[in-house]
C-alpha cells in the first residue's frame, strides 16, 4: 500500500504540473525569488528586526534593484540594437563583397544568393514602427485585451507571491517538517538541508556568474571597440547557465561584428581574447568561489535538464528544470550510498 502511495504522489503532482503550467509561471517565480531572498531576510531577523519588517526592506530593495537595472539596461539596448539595424545594409555588402569571395576562393564553397535585403528591410520597418523594445512588447500584448489584463496579473502576481512566501516561508517548512511521519523525519531532514545546499549553490551562485560574465563580456567588447558589446555580452551573461554555449554563441556573435564593424582580423582576435579570459576566469575563479562543488551537475545533465522541462512544461519547465534535477541528484547519490551499503551488492559469492 505505501509503495502504491509512493507511486501515485509523483504521478499526481506531475499530472497537476502539467494541466496547470499556464498560471503557475508567475507563482514559481515568486517562490524562486523569495527562495533567493530569504537567507537576507533571516540576516536582517538575527539584527532583532521582524520577520515582517525584514521582509519588507528586502522586497524593496530588489525592487528599486530591478528598476534601476531595467532603466539603464533596456535603453541602453535599445539603442545598440536600434545602431546594429540602421548599419545592417553596411554590414551586408561587407558580407557580399568580401567574405563571400574569400569563401569562394579559399574554400571553394560558392556561397548561395539569398535576397537578405528584404529582410533587412523588413528588420528596420518593424523596429521603427514599433519604437524600441518596450514599445514592441506593449504593442504585441495589446492587440487584445485579455491577453494584456492577463500579462498584467502575471506581472503583478510575481511581486505578490514572492512578499507573501518571503514573509511566511520559516513558518511553513516548520509546518511541512511537523506534517511528516516521525520515522521518516530525520532522513527527510537531511535530504532537504542537503538540497538545499545544492540549490543555494545553483541558483544563487550560478545567478552571480551570470552577471559577472555578462557585465566582464559587455566591458571587454565595449574595450575593444564593438558597436554592440552591450548586447552580445549580456546574451552571452545570460545563457551561461548552460555549459559552454553562452561562450559559443558570444564568440560566434562577436567575431561576426568584429568582422563586418572593422573588416581585419585583429579585432576580431581581441574579441576571442575577452571570451577567452572570461572562460578562464569562469573556471578557475567565479564557478569555484560563487557555486563551489556541491553541485555536480554535469553539463550533459544540465542540458537534457532543461531540453526535457521545456519539452513537457514549456517556460515554466525551463524554470523548474535545473532545481528539481538538482533535488533528484541528491536522492541519487543518497540511494546510491544505500545501493553500496546493502546486502544486495555486497553479498558473497
Amino acid at each position: 500500500m505505501k509503495s502504491c502511495w509512493s507511486l501515485l504522489i509523483p504521478l499526481a503532482l506531475g499530472g497537476s504540473i502539467y494541466l496547470l503550467a499556464p498560471i503557475l509561471t508567475p507563482f514559481v517565480l515568486g517562490a524562486l525569488l523569495a527562495y533567493l531572498a530569504d537567507p537576507l531576510a533571516d540576516r536582517l531577523e538575527r539584527w532583532k528586526m521582524g520577520r515582517t519588517l525584514a521582509v519588507s526592506i528586502v522586497f524593496l530593495g530588489f525592487t528599486l534593484a530591478l528598476v534601476a537595472v531595467l532603466l539603464i539596461l533596456i535603453p541602453a539596448l535599445e539603442r545598440q540594437v536600434s545602431k546594429f539595424l540602421t548599419d545592417l545594409p553596411r554590414y551586408l555588402g561587407w558580407i557580399r563583397e568580401t567574405l563571400a569571395p574569400w569563401i569562394e576562393t579559399r574554400l571553394g564553397i560558392d556561397p548561395a544568393e539569398y535576397e537578405l535585403s528584404d529582410l533587412v528591410a523588413l528588420l528596420k520597418r518593424h523596429w521603427q514602427r514599433t519604437g524600441g523594445i518596450a514599445a514592441a512588447l506593449v504593442a504585441s500584448i495589446g492587440r487584445s485585451g485579455a491577453a494584456l489584463l492577463g500579462w498584467l496579473m502575471n506581472l503583478t502576481l510575481i511581486p505578490v507571491v514572492m512578499f507573501y512566501l518571503l514573509r511566511d516561508w520559516d513558518r511553513m517548512m516548520a509546518r511541512i517538517a511537523d506534517l511528516l511521519p516521525r520515522n521518516v523525519l530525520p532522513a527527510a531532514v537531511r535530504l532537504a538541508r542537503e538540497s538545499d545546499e545544492v540549490l543555494s549553490a545553483f541558483l544563487r551562485g550560478q545567478l552571480s556568474v551570470m552577471l559577472a560574465l555578462g557585465a566582464l563580456y559587455s566591458v571587454g567588447l565595449w574595450l575593444v571597440g564593438l558597436d554592440t558589446a552591450l548586447v552580445i555580452g549580456t546574451i552571452a551573461g545570460l545563457i551561461s547557465f548552460i555549459p559552454y554555449l553562452g561562450t559559443f554563441v558570444g564568440v560566434v556573435l562577436g567575431a561576426l561584428a568584429a568582422l563586418v564593424q572593422f573588416h581585419e582580423l585583429w579585432h576580431t582576435a581581441l574579441v576571442l581574447g575577452v571570451f577567452g579570459i572570461g572562460q578562464m576566469l569562469e573556471g578557475m575563479v567565479l564557478t569555484p568561489l560563487l557555486v563551489g562543488d556541491r553541485v555536480g551537475l554535469h553539463p550533459v545533465m544540465v542540458i537534457f535538464a532543461i531540453m526535457a522541462g521545456g519539452q513537457l512544461f514549456g517556460f515554466l519547465g525551463v524554470l523548474l528544470a535545473l532545481p528539481v534535477a538538482s533535488v533528484i541528484m541528491v536522492m541519487l547519490r543518497h540511494i546510491h550510498d544505500l545501493y553500496k551499503e546493502s546486502a544486495w551488492y555486497d553479498q558473497p559469492e
